[in-house]
């Protein structure tokens, strides 16, 4: 199971348009080309988190045109699954103003040493989110704690 963080639609835009701009640019000779392209190619990055469920493995990962790069970790003893709601605060820039958007986001995670987590999956549909709880559950032979509402419940 891979879970990426999708490129906002702007950072896609700004990171091909630096890398065609910087194309142009180190062709020429200028220096300034190979810093547009390093750029965009910043911008076109993506992290998120890859899990092996068969052999109990996670890693977290940077993508980078469909490439994923991250190390192997062995999962700790989980002792549950955790979906809950929470809010996402997102800054955008435009020309010279900028403003802050909230949105709610739905969050799975999984619990360990009584309060550590490993983050798994973020979304904002709470079906997904209790989709994929229920298959790392049955994966992973563990309970399922919704806190989606102010009453948690186990399922």
């Amino acid at each position: 199971m891979v879970h990426k963080r999708p490129v906002p639609t702007a950072k896609l835009i700004y990171g091909t348009g630096l890398i065609l701009i910087g194309g142009f640019t180190a062709i020429t000779g200028n220096i300034i080309g190979i810093i547009g392209i390093a750029l965009g190619i910043y911008f076109l990055k993506s992290d998120g988190i890859e899990i092996d469920l068969q052999n109990k493995k996670y890693r977290n990962i940077i993508s980078l045109f469909g490439v994923s790069y991250g190390q192997w970790k062995a999962f700790p003893e989980i002792e549950y699954v955790s979906v809950f709601k929470t809010t996402q605060t997102t800054r955008v820039w435009v020309s010279t103003a900028s403003t802050n958007v909230t949105n709610t986001v739905v969050k799975v995670n999984l619990f360990y040493n009584t309060n550590k987590k490993i983050e798994v999956y973020v979304c904002d549909n709470t079906d997904d989110a209790f989709k994929i709880a229920k298959q790392m559950a049955n994966a992973l032979n563990i309970d399922v704690l919704d806190a989606t509402s102010r009453e948690t419940k186990w399922l």
